[in-house]
């Protein structure tokens, strides 16, 4: 049964209805920030919201705005933060292998003096943006050239576009497809925070006018839910509202927080940077980019390739071990080899001890180039499967042409 993309997704996202949403690793944090919205929200309207509803319009239907007010900013940044979340960011979908038209093809020479071709790829390149030229560099994870502005997030495992950074309180990376998003999400979160501040310290400020003479210590005595409103809001909003400020300097810009904090230091020229109207143009009012992976299409199988990337996947310890193991089982066989040719020399030595010494000499001589041409070492005769009866056959071969030889050099001799 064919397989969907995102039952086969390579990366740590996590896919939900059957691949229609997907969220990032850490989407366990996304229920924690919505509690972080929701308690201020329910205990500003439990025992803020009522009591302003009664001083200031009990008998009109109109005095539900602070009810409205605080409810209808909770929804938007509910459904900013939940477009975030759960969309695709801008990840570039992998490639199952190397681009082909960028592959170098070269030959080595190892140790033993073999060639070896490898396949190397060159670690980055050049491309033209606005007529400047920027340096992409290659990902060995996604096996492709980054495009511009690309970075490869280490906790979702995928290269996203325009990357700005992976955010732990929505659970998913920053990129093109949701950065407005993102910061209507931040921006209407500091809202919020402004809202229930400024209507608790109106409260506060109610109590002290209805009850003349009243201090502020004592008004809050009154109503400490206020107070514990206004810290936690104040203290959310030097979090949310710092951050809609840093985003909004990044905008003018035209920057993103990885750039920001990467680049900062090198006095690069900003090629990206239109001008601040421009900048503020290509974030709110431009087409959002449609993903580029269609997470529900069927799997279409591809035909397995044979590419070996020295340099990329082989690292030059395992090689040189490789090499160094070839040498090391090299020697040991010539080693068996001679062991093997000595032994054969001193069961002739026995049997033939009254031959000339001269007649030896050249039996020795003989017995060396028949054995290195015949006589198989013991480790190769383990490899090719041969038994030790075979073995004694060949030695018996040996023998039976030595003794051939020694006749023909007696005869040689007589003559």
């Amino acid at each position: 049964m064919a397989r969907r993309v995102f039952e086969a997704w390579k990366g740590n996202n996590k896919f939900v209805f059957g691949g229609r949403l997907i969220f990032g690793p850490d989407a366990w944090s996304i229920p924690f920030t919505i509690l972080l919205i929701l308690t201020p929200v329910v205990f500003f309207s439990i025992f803020v919201a009522t009591h302003l509803h009664n001083e200031f319009l009990p008998n009109n239907a109109t005095g539900h705005v602070f009810f409205v007010g605080v409810i209808l900013i909770s929804v938007f940044v509910l459904i900013f933060l939940f477009l975030t979340s759960a969309r695709d960011p801008g990840i570039v979908p992998r490639n199952s292998h190397p681009p082909e038209e960028e592959l170098c093809y070269d030959t080595s020479v190892s140790s033993d003096g073999r060639q070896t071709p490898t396949v190397q790829i060159p670690r980055t390149k050049e491309v033209m943006v606005y007529g400047v030229a920027v340096r992409v560099k290659y990902c060995d994870t996604c096996m492709l050239y980054r495009p511009p502005r690309c970075s490869h997030c280490s906790i979702c495992d995928n290269c996203v576009e325009r990357f700005d950074h992976h955010c732990p309180w929505v659970g998913q990376c920053i990129g093109v497809r949701n950065y407005r998003c993102f910061f209507m999400f931040v921006s209407s979160a500091a809202l919020l925070c402004i809202y229930i501040f400024s209507m608790s310290a109106l409260y506060i400020k109610v109590l002290m006018d209805r009850n003349q003479g009243t201090t502020v210590w004592r008004a809050m005595r009154e109503s400490p839910w206020s107070v514990m409103l206004m810290i936690y809001c104040f203290i959310s909003l030097w979090f949310v509202g710092g951050l809609t400020g840093f985003h909004l300097y990044l905008i003018s810009t035209n920057q993103t927080t990885y750039e920001n904090f990467r680049y900062r230091s090198d006095n690069r020229i900003n090629v990206y940077n239109r001008g601040c109207s421009n900048n503020f143009l290509e974030i709110f009012f431009s087409k959002v980019k449609p993903s580029r992976n269609d997470f529900r299409a069927f799997i279409k199988e591809e035909t397995p390739r044979n590419i070996t990337l020295a340099t990329t996947w082989e690292g030059p310890e395992e090689a040189e071990e490789e090499n160094r193991e070839e040498r090391r089982q090299k020697v040991e066989e010539d080693l068996d080899m001679d062991e093997d040719v000595m032994k054969l020399q001193q069961r002739f030595n026995k049997e033939e001890e009254g031959i000339d010494q001269s007649h030896q000499k050249i039996d020795i001589d003989l017995l060396r180039n028949e054995s290195n041409e015949r006589v198989p070492t013991t480790r190769s005769e383990a490899k090719h499967g041969r038994t030790r009866g075979d073995a004694q056959d060949d030695e018996l071969v040996a023998g039976s042409s030595v003794r051939e030889s020694r006749s023909s050099a007696a005869a040689e001799e007589g003559r």
